[in-house]
């Protein structure tokens, strides 16, 4: 239907917009090829929108797809891939924008390719074969450094003279081979096979220039990435330039950006390492230095010390104090005898009051008759019996000339007085 209008009898904008809107339904779903130039997925909606690009003319259109659609890609899209979409063209007449409404994303070209290498990423990587503790450590300077590259290529002189430039007594075992096209993949593995069988590598490079992502794909081949999976010597993915990333530079054991930086990598820099070694050899001289003065110093204050300075000083006051303490010890001792002979003294004199001899000296006797039994009572004697008598300085023998009782004691008293 043709709207008929003129200066007199405009159209309302709703009208045309309407019209239009009904002119592009009735186009139906079509199928549109384009580059995604932009991706914008919001926070908290359903829907995603994209920009798609026409790669050759200056002309984009905006995309929306429900997030269920675009969830579901194997491997996600992503900015500037390639892709296909089966889309309703639609007129929101409010707006008065354009836009496709697509049920349906697939990749093409580049798009697909990179699709397929993603899906072989995500199946080597569940298998462990890029995992981080299975990297192998360099060694700091490898004897001999096998080189898997192309025959007379920029990668080859680039690694070699980069190296030597570094260690000048760097030695390599270089094997040419494809590096790219159908038998690239299988000429390198059968490279890398030979090198890691040689027991004097101890590092393998496997270097290639820049190319396309076509020109790459050998270096992301699974049967090369299981071959230095399995590799004893530790391996060094020198492909492409910083932004290319094959599948190689996951599964070896370092990725170096270029080639010339896996020449910096592999073998030290003469010149870097000959300045460490002067300043580790300054540093070691200035920390013995330093130890040295410090036990000089310690040796000096324990020299200084009074003990030391003058060692007879101290012999000196302890030898006072021997002295002291013998004088004090002679006079403790001296104390302690003659308390000791004191009570010695005491004790023998109250022994010697004691003592029956004692007795005798103040006049006493003891008599004891002829038996030698000591006579205490008149009753044990007889008139005429023969005594012995013991007094003080010896002993007399005396005869009982009478026996009294003690009351006639006082009779014989006076007897012998008379």
């Amino acid at each position: 239907m043709v709207l008929q209008t003129s200066p007199e009898h405009p159209a309302p904008v709703r009208t045309i917009a309407n019209a239009i809107a009904g002119w592009i339904d009735r186009l139906g779903s079509v199928w549109v090829e384009g580059q995604i130039a932009q991706l914008n997925r919001r926070q908290g909606m359903n829907t995603v929108f994209l920009t798609l690009r026409d790669p050759v003319a200056d002309l984009s259109v905006t995309v929306t797809c429900s997030r269920t659609v675009f969830d579901s890609l194997n491997p996600p899209v992503v900015e500037g891939a390639s892709v296909v979409v089966h889309a309703k063209p639609s007129y929101y007449p409010t707006r008065g924008t354009l836009s496709l409404y697509a049920d349906d994303i697939r990749m093409v070209g580049l798009g697909e390719l990179l699709a397929r290498l993603e899906r072989r990423r995500q199946l080597l990587a569940a298998e462990g074969l890029f995992a981080a503790e299975l990297k192998r450590r360099l060694p700091f300077l490898p004897g001999c450094i096998g080189l898997v590259t192309g025959r007379g290529s920029a990668a080859e002189r680039d690694v070699l003279e980069n190296a030597r430039r570094r260690w000048p007594g760097v030695r390599f075992r270089v094997l040419n081979t494809a590096v790219q096209g159908p038998n690239a993949a299988g000429e390198v593995i059968d490279a890398l096979g030979a090198l890691d069988r040689d027991l004097e590598v101890e590092v393998i490079v496997i270097a290639r220039g820049g190319g396309s992502v076509e020109d790459l794909l050998p270096f992301s081949d699974e049967a090369l990435i299981r071959a230095v999976h399995q590799a004893r010597t530790p391996v060094v993915s020198a492909i492409g330039h910083e932004p290319d990333s094959p599948l190689l530079d996951l599964v070896a054991d370092l990725r170096a950006s270029t080639p010339t930086d896996a020449a910096k990598l592999v073998v030290p820099d003469v010149a870097e390492e000959v300045e460490r070694v002067i300043r580790l050899r300054d540093r070691g001289r200035r920390v013995l230095t330093a130890w040295v003065a410090q036990q000089q110093h310690q040796l000096d204050t324990v020299r200084a010390r009074p003990s030391l300075a003058d060692p007879r000083a101290g012999l000196a006051d302890r030898a006072r104090e021997v002295e002291e303490l013998r004088d004090r010890t002679r006079r403790c001792l001296g104390h302690h005898l003659d308390r000791a002979s004191d009570d010695l003294a005491h004790r023998l004199a109250r022994v010697r009051a004691l003592s029956p001899l004692a007795t005798l000296e103040r006049g006493y006797a003891v008599l004891q008759d002829k038996s030698g039994n000591v006579v205490t009572s008149v009753a044990q004697v007889s008139q005429g019996d023969p005594l012995r008598a013991r007094v003080s300085d010896g002993t007399l023998g005396v005869l009982v000339k009478d026996a009294r009782g003690a009351e006639h004691a006082e009779d014989v008293d006076e007897e012998s007085e008379r």
